[in-house]
């Protein structure tokens, strides 16, 4: 009794708990060694004013909730391996009688038996194997949650960039469009034009200012979205710059189209091992059942005081006889769980090969468009800087320099949307080959374990 586990009362308090989700910042010096040990170098000064995507990742699996909850289920599987593992207990029994019977001295029978179950046919070390596949699964799961979180603050920080940049655009846009309507006015007010032919050019400068107004409304939810995938708030994220340069792609992107990779993911991702591990805990839920065919034996002995006598009972022994039924109906359904599983890895499989091949033809068709609109850029500002010179010259006027202008940057936004598409077509090309990462965290560790790790 003395060595029984007590229980000890957490209650939780939703003012408590949202008081502390809401004081989570990005100055945390427990999240700063944390940065500092994966990142293998000094973060001064700290709180740091810019942050890049390794950074912002690294701190997303330091707060991120969802990755607590892929923990919290390992955590129970490991449990469940010390349950499979568990023998049974044997099991002791009182049983007084009183004899009612006149005459009979002394009146009273006590008997005290003891079982001692043992089972057979290797069931508890089927039982330990299914319950380390299943802990197993659970594991590779974190990995797998945190390339879903890695992907997700991805794209979030690829949509913030794109409208950051693109409202800086809209400006520009805006600017040269509103010039264009003050020197259509000049020619009005001079009689050279009618104030009908101003119309489009004033319905172009509206239409600019609403595409301003919803890139701004954009900037703020596409900021609120990078603090909710990192589970942070967004005051957070308040006064802190973002370093995501969308002009910018990383190097060896050839590796990632490679027959290897494209094995690897089929081979080696967390999820696909996850699914490998999940068919392998059915195989031996599949041995446990067949296993329950053959009968546990049960080892007894006892002691009986019957009416003075004393009695020792020899070692017996007892078993469940399988003459009505050999489980029967637990082996099929166990041996369909199994041809579920071999299905599931399949489909699994093919889902990779599936958005693997989409992935690469989104990849090249982004990068052919990124190239076309680089090449169209390129066009309109050499014909901007030829009505800049033809300007110089008296061969042009302020109104088709401006003009020039706004279709710079109309080309600078179509620039601008293609690099957007060929990031985001990257990004899925490598959320589909999950390749390993550098610097990747403990992601099987808490924040309470990982403030505690040491410095480099």
């Amino acid at each position: 009794m003395a060595g029984c586990a007590r229980f000890h009362p957490q209650p939780l308090s939703p003012a408590e708990t949202a008081a502390g989700l809401e004081s989570r910042s990005l100055g945390n010096p427990e999240l700063k060694a944390f940065l500092e040990k994966h990142l293998n170098r000094e973060l001064n000064p700290w709180p740091a004013a810019k942050w890049d995507f390794e950074m912002l990742t690294l701190a997303a699996f330091y707060y991120q909730p969802s990755l607590d909850m892929a923990r919290a289920v390992w955590a129970e599987a490991q449990a469940g391996v010390v349950t499979a593992g568990a023998r049974p207990n044997p099991t002791v029994g009182f049983t007084p009688q009183y004899v009612f019977n006149p005459g009979v001295e002394p009146p009273w029978v006590a008997t005290l038996n003891l079982d001692w179950p043992i089972e057979t046919a290797g069931k508890r070390g089927a039982r330990v194997t299914q319950a380390r596949h299943l802990s197993e699964s659970a594991r590779l799961n974190i990995s797998a949650t945190a390339w879903q979180v890695r992907s997700q603050l991805r794209a979030s920080l690829i949509d913030l960039s794109a409208v950051t940049r693109r409202e800086s655009l809209l400006r520009q846009q805006l600017a040269a469009q509103e010039q264009v309507v003050a020197s259509l006015d000049q020619r009005r007010e001079a009689g050279a034009m009618a104030s009908s032919e101003i119309m489009p050019a004033r319905l172009l400068a509206q239409k600019a200012r609403l595409d301003l107004s919803d890139a701004q409304r954009q900037q703020v939810e596409a900021r609120a979205r990078v603090a909710e995938v990192m589970g942070l708030p967004v005051s957070a994220l308040k006064d802190v710059e973002i370093a995501y340069d969308l002009t910018l792609f990383p190097a060896g992107l050839d590796r990632l189209t490679s027959t290897e990779v494209r094995h690897q993911a089929l081979q080696r991702r967390p999820d696909v091992l996850a699914a490998l591990a999940d068919y392998a805990a059915s195989e031996s839920a599949l041995q446990i059942e067949i296993a329950k065919q053959y009968p546990d034996v049960h080892l007894n002995t006892g002691f009986e005081y019957d009416q003075g006598l004393q009695k020792w009972g020899l070692l017996g022994f007892g078993m469940e006889l399988p003459l009505l039924n050999r489980n029967e109906g637990p082996i099929a359904q166990a041996a369909a769980r199994r041809r579920q599983s071999a299905a599931r890895f399949e489909a699994l499989q093919a889902k990779v090969i599936a958005d693997l091949d989409r992935a690469l033809a989104v990849y090249e068709v982004a990068a052919k468009s990124r190239a076309g609109a680089e090449a169209l850029l390129a066009t309109q500002r050499k014909q901007q800087e030829a009505v800049a010179q033809q300007l110089k010259a008296g061969a042009a006027d302020r109104l088709e320099v401006l003009t020039a202008q706004l279709e710079l940057a109309t080309g600078e936004l179509v620039l601008q949307d293609s690099q957007t598409r060929l990031h985001q077509a990257l990004g899925a090309l490598e959320d589909t080959v999950q390749r390993p990462v550098a610097n990747w965290p403990d992601l099987e560790q808490g924040r309470a374990a990982q403030a505690k790790q040491e410095k480099p």
